[in-house]
């Protein structure tokens, strides 16, 4: 009964929405998209079959229905990012299978572990650290800091089947959300911030410089990264939390390792390229993704690698599927006008006359609109302008209101699992079910929200940037 019900619900969601006549404004194929893509997010939530079984189930219907063509509906496993992310599974696999990242979880047990909140803020630091110079928030995350993460997890016997909540739980969120906020801090630490710039330029005629992007986010973003861990600790606490024990343990275990082998010093020159290439791409102009197959042809070819490693890493080819498909059905709902149509309607509910209403709304929208977006890029190009131009056409000071909705552009990736790149690389380690994510990630928006709109704006405020 239970599972005909998690059939039921979604399918019920989709039909609703389908007969509906169309609003004014809108296509039916781009109104039947939306339907297609809301029972796509709940079933999701009910699960009927494993979200990539959906997501295979939804391509069908889609084409199917002629909602879309079955080229445009598979359209999204051609995005970089979706390969990036497969990339980032297969970094993170040799990892693991060298035995490179257990050293580095050792190393850093020995020097930061002798609490797991130490180690969460060590983990922030790094990620900190590595944001001005990383473009992709994808390669980031998947490439250096969730194997690292991953491992240090398994070094405390904590598994993603057995034991989770030792300590894999409690890390996994905490370096998700820390990701969050650090890809809000810089122009460069989320590829999409570059294009915010572009925009503001061309559309408003506002430069926000590199400086200024940094200035006006560097106090609420601190404030954010000292609060953040340290929240997850209390709501999602781990088993393990005086770890000095363990501590003493990994030390000996790390004498024990030896010499490192020709294979972690493989691992760790593609990782120090890897890095390097991520970190200049402005001037290299290497796409990450291209970076990230360089780095798996040098590890195939080395033999640190084999094709059989490829084939058995399950996690990447399931988020190839859905990933690949929830990217397909934004993309399409934003060129047959959806999200147009969408911002328009909350821009007409609007008062006159008070830009404060005017500025905290589009915000709030801005952010939770983020529930049907599964590209931070994308929500940028579908929502930055819009959204920007509601609230300064209102009267809201304009570098506030452009900052405001860049910093909130890359805060709302904390809601889902399948929000931005790193997303799923995160999720599909199966450390966080995705009822806990998704609560948790609303709470953490929250939080977030409270420290950029409210210290942000007031920072701001005393820098003289409005």
């Amino acid at each position: 009964m239970k599972k005909l019900l998690n059939w039921i619900i979604p399918a019920a969601f989709g039909l609703g929405l389908w007969f509906i006549p169309t609003p004014e404004g809108l296509t039916p194929q781009s109104w039947h998209l939306f339907a297609i893509f809301v029972a796509t997010i709940v079933g999701f939530i009910t699960q009927p079959l494993p979200i990539g079984g959906v997501s295979i189930v939804v391509i069908t219907v889609a084409a199917l229905t002629g909602t879309l063509k079955i080229g445009e509906a598979i359209s999204g496993f051609a995005n970089s990012a979706i390969w990036l992310i497969v990339g980032a599974f297969l970094f993170s696999r040799g990892f693991i299978k060298t035995g490179l990242g257990k050293r580095i979880a050792y190393n850093l047990i020995s020097a930061f572990g002798s609490s797991s909140l130490r180690l969460a803020y060590a983990l922030a630091l790094s990620d900190l650290i590595l944001a001005p110079a990383t473009p992709s928030n994808t390669a980031r995350v998947g490439g250096v800091i969730m194997p690292i993460t991953t491992s240090l997890a398994k070094a405390f016997g904590s598994e993603p089947q057995d034991g989770p909540r030792k300590i894999g739980s409690f890390l996994m969120q905490s370096i998700y959300q820390v990701n969050t906020i650090t890809s809000a801090m810089f122009q460069t630490s989320m590829a999409g911030n570059t294009l915010v710039a572009a925009l503001a330029l061309q559309s408003f005629g506002i430069g926000i410089t590199w400086g200024d992007w940094a200035m006006a986010a560097i106090v609420p973003g601190i404030i954010a990264l000292l609060i953040m861990p340290y929240f997850i600790y209390k709501v999602y606490p781990p088993e393990i939390r005086d770890a000095r024990e363990a501590q003493q343990m990994i030390r000996e275990e790390l004498k024990g390792l030896g010499k490192m082998s020709f294979q972690e010093w493989v691992m760790l020159g593609v990782f120090i390229l890897a890095l390097v290439l991520w970190a200049t791409s402005q001037f290299t102009k290497l796409d990450a993704t291209t970076v990230a197959f360089l780095g798996i042809s040098i590890l195939l070819a080395t033999g640190v690698l084999i094709w059989d490693d490829v084939k058995s890493e399950k996690g990447a080819w399931d988020t190839l599927v859905w990933m690949g498909t929830l990217m397909g059905f934004a993309g399409f709902l934003s060129k047959l006008g959806f999200i147009k149509w969408a911002t328009v309607q909350v821009g007409g509910v609007i008062p006159e006359g008070s830009w404060v209403i005017a500025f905290v709304i589009a915000v709030l929208v801005n952010t939770y609109a983020h529930y049907v977006f599964a590209s931070l890029t994308a929500h940028i190009s579908a929502m930055f302008v819009a959204f920007s131009a509601i609230a300064i056409s209102a009267g809201a000071p304009p570098m506030l209101t452009l900052l405001m909705i860049a910093f909130t552009s890359n805060l709302c990736m904390s809601l889902t699992h399948y929000a931005a790149g790193p997303s799923p690389v995160i999720f599909n380690t199966g450390y966080v079910p995705q009822n806990t994510w998704w609560k948790l990630g609303f709470f953490a928006s929250v939080i977030n929200l409270i420290i950029f709109m409210g210290l942000g704006s007031v920072w701001m405020k005393l820098i003289g940037m409005w």
